[in-house]
């Protein structure tokens, strides 16, 4: 291992990631962002499905790895909802091989041409997408999040610059090491995949300042987190918020979709952001609506905190508290009001929402359409569970994230929302009078 400050072209290079500071990484990255820009397709390709099978080939590895994390996590007292988004295991291993082959069946996006015309003089315009250059993501516990977001970015050409948090930072060791050695075999630069986890808060820091060296910054993780990241980074950031999701019930919402969707949207993974968070039904329809659906939460072990007209109509009702309505819990708690008008489930959404997913139970085309026109969050529903907020359901393959933020991208992130556009013009010979 060389451990000089500077790296050296010379001598062997036993780990390529020997002590040296993150800047020296991101420049790494920006170099081989070159190269990866000018892959074709095809190149591409052969590297994510490299990277797909070596994935598969190393799990115990990875598994290993992840069990140490998950260990310290224990230890360390990060609660059910972080350990969950943490476990790696057979199948999610599996589920991470195969989102990335996912990736590499979606139509790559570079080169595409999305406008253009002729100019009066001749002048042949086209708008073309290409990819950003170098994207760093900084996120918690989220180990697939190495792999999701190093094959999009792979996929639509680009480097990438990993910052995975300390709790999945032996997870996040080995799965790295696995995509650069896929690469490297495959022909690719290793160097197109960076990680500065092993400089902890420095590597961040390194991330949120490195204008000109990263062109994108992504973060994916707890509310402080991206407000952190947002309020403190000199380069560009697209938004991922956080997931305080709604679903209303009302007054013709049929009592079997309402059970269903409510219990799948909070139970089927309670840790993840387009979970449902709060329960808001008319009050025409609470009497109908409110004892089948708490009973059906709590016999899935939700802890369902409700004002008092829901703590009225059914029995093991925790009261709710102002804090309530504006907690994303990420565990198997859910709050659940009664309100007297869709009007005032609007303007609730409207107070305490965070743009994410919001969803309506009804048959009422009337109101249905209203909520879909007024609500002005980045996924709005009617009659669906808010699960289905999500790249992979929405058939992006992976996802970089669910950007809150109304420029640029906004809803689940693929591989289009990964590039930017440049104008070509061609001429024969025109000048401006």
């Amino acid at each position: 291992m060389t451990t000089a400050s500077v790296p050296s072209f010379t001598a062997p290079v036993v780990d390529p990631f020997a002590a040296e500071g993150p800047i020296v990484r991101l420049q790494r990255a920006k170099e081989a962002a070159r190269e990866t820009a000018r892959l074709t397709s095809g190149d591409k390709a052969r590297a994510l499905d490299a990277i797909a099978t070596a994935i598969t080939e190393r799990a115990e590895a990875i598994i290993a790895a992840n069990g140490a994390d998950l260990d310290r996590g224990r230890a360390d007292g990060i609660g059910d909802a972080l350990l969950d988004r943490l476990r790696l295991d057979e199948k999610r291993i599996a589920a991470l091989a195969s989102a990335v082959r996912d990736v590499i069946a979606l139509p790559d996006p570079v080169g595409q041409v999305i406008g253009g015309h002729r100019m009066p003089n001749g002048v042949a315009l086209e708008q073309v997408r290409v990819p950003f250059g170098v994207v760093g993501v900084i996120y918690e516990a989220r180990p697939n999040v190495t792999v999701d977001i190093a094959a999009l970015a792979l996929r639509s050409g680009n480097a990438v610059v990993l910052r995975g948090g300390s709790a999945a930072k032996d997870s996040n060791a080995v799965l790295v090491d696995v995509m650069r050695e896929a690469l490297r075999g495959a022909g690719v630069t290793p160097e197109a995949i960076q990680t500065v986890d092993d400089f902890g808060r420095d590597g961040a820091r390194a991330l949120m300042h490195a204008r000109g060296l990263i062109d994108v910054l992504v973060p994916r993780g707890s509310a402080s987190l991206i407000e952190t990241v947002v309020t403190e980074s000199t380069v560009p950031v697209i938004e991922t918020g956080a997931g305080n999701v709604h679903i209303v019930l009302d007054e013709s919402a049929p009592e079997d979709w309402a059970r269903e969707i409510v219990v799948n949207a909070k139970v089927q993974r309670p840790s993840v952001c387009n979970a449902v968070e709060t329960v808001l039904v008319l009050r025409a329809a609470a009497d109908r609506l409110i004892p089948g659906v708490v009973a059906d939460l709590v016999a899935q072990g939700v802890t369902v905190h409700g004002d008092d007209a829901v703590a009225g109509l059914a029995p093991g009702v925790v009261p709710a508290t102002e804090e309530d309505w504006g907690t994303e819990y990420l565990s198997l708690d859910i709050a659940m009001r009664v309100v007297d008008t869709l009007e005032d489930a609007l303007e609730h959404i409207r107070a305490y929402s965070t743009g994410h997913t919001e969803s309506i139970i009804t048959t009422d085309v009337r109101n249905a359409e209203r909520f879909l026109a007024e609500v002005d969050s980045a996924v709005v529903m009617a009659n669906a569970s808010t699960r289905f907020t999500d790249g992979g359901e929405f058939g992006f393959g992976a996802e970089v994230g669910i950007s809150t933020q109304k420029l640029h991208a906004r809803g689940p992130m693929g591989l289009a929302e990964l590039t930017s556009t440049k104008w070509l013009a061609r001429g024969a010979g025109q000048t401006r009078a």
